[in-house]
């Protein structure tokens, strides 16, 4: 094989792997999740563009990132190689490229995922990158392979074995997917690799789709986002913007009024409330926390009015409980966003509201 090579698609590619044919993970029998409308083509979105042009300008960048993104499907071949093309590259100092830019490869064994490896972007990644995982034997495999949380996929080809059974993949047990609404915490930051975002970890304990709208910044509870995902079909709605609230009084201006238009098109879908979960600070004295109780308490007084009003199927979760547990400081990579830690135990204590009220 020539070191660089002319796909059937029109780009090279510089891996070295007998028998490599590529297709295009829109193309059957793939199974695209957790984006919005894939097959129209163009650059992957998590929002239609009309709405997240109306939310802000962030949005409307922060859209393009993949965040949440899947796609599922069975091979029997015995390597499987990715050829991305990227739309923007989310570089951060505190925020490993595996996990902002990365696509990450689980394999099904039973009845559940199991992290096999990371196709790595590499320091320098631009626009495009390769990479490729192998198996030892030749044999049918359900896989599953995450999009990058913080940066854009114009294109994904997935490389398997030219004579390779191809299949569609697992379909979820529960397949109206469970919706996050948050802030940088949300859409992963900063995860190690997208499968270890907290969603992504909930989801291969309940085998549950999910969509993932967290906004790095940006979640602040507008009202066209608000009536975007008041339309949505969906098992669960987790809203968790406490973070991207610029100040109390705007969570208190926006916090009531979305949850009011998520129960009027949903009167008995299941609302976990969740406060932010950095609150480490009150270990440094109690004016660093005081805000996070004006914050907390316009939270919980959602949760209680809708309790009054006879609601049962609102659920309130205090983000201190989020890091609870020996080391809560080694939780994140910065004081507020979770490494790897921090998303096993948000994992933990959502998942276990999550599983019971999945529908």
């Amino acid at each position: 094989m020539e070191p660089y090579v002319v796909t059937p698609y029109g780009f090279t590619t510089a891996l070295d792997l007998p028998a490599l044919a590529f297709r295009e993970a829109r193309e059957k029998p793939f199974d695209l999740y957790g984006l919005y409308a894939p097959h129209e083509g163009g650059v992957y979105r998590r929002l239609p563009q009309d709405v997240a042009d109306a939310t802000s300008p962030g949005v409307a960048g922060l859209a393009r990132n993949t965040a949440g993104g899947r796609v599922r499907f069975a091979t029997d071949s015995d390597y499987v190689a990715i050829h991305a093309v990227l739309a923007g590259v989310g570089r951060m100092d505190h925020f490993p490229l595996t996990g902002s830019a990365g696509f990450d490869l689980y394999v099904k064994l039973g009845a559940r995922y199991r992290y096999y490896g990371t196709f790595r972007p590499g320091f320098n990644v631009k626009d495009s990158f390769e990479g490729v995982l192998r198996f030892a034997t030749r044999e049918m495999r359900e896989i599953m392979i995450h999009f990058p949380l913080y940066s854009g996929v114009e294109s994904l080809y997935i490389g398997l074995r030219a004579d390779a059974a191809v299949d569609h993949g697992a379909r979820y047990r529960y397949d109206r997917p469970v919706v996050y609404y948050g802030s940088s915490i949300t859409q992963g930051g900063c995860a190690s690799h997208p499968g270890n975002a907290y969603q992504a970890l909930i989801s291969i304990d309940t085998d549950s789709d999910f969509l993932n709208l967290g906004f790095s910044g940006n979640a602040r509870g507008e009202a066209s986002i608000r009536d975007y995902m008041a339309s949505l079909d969906m098992s669960v709605f987790v809203l968790d913007y406490d973070h991207n609230a610029p100040n109390a009084e705007h969570l208190k201006n926006t916090h009531a009024p979305l949850f009011a238009a998520i129960r009027a098109a949903h009167p008995t879908l299941p609302v976990i409330f969740v406060t932010k979960p950095d609150t480490n600070l009150y270990a440094f004295g109690a004016s660093h926390g005081r805000a996070f109780d004006d914050r907390r308490s316009i939270i919980h007084e959602t949760y209680r009015q809708a309790l009054l009003a006879g609601d049962k199927n609102v659920y309130f979760i205090d983000g201190d409980s989020l890091f609870a547990g020996p080391h809560r400081d080694a939780c994140t990579v910065d004081g507020c966003h979770p490494n790897d830690v921090g998303f096993f135990r948000m994992a933990e204590v959502i998942g276990a509201y999550v599983a019971p009220v999945l529908r």
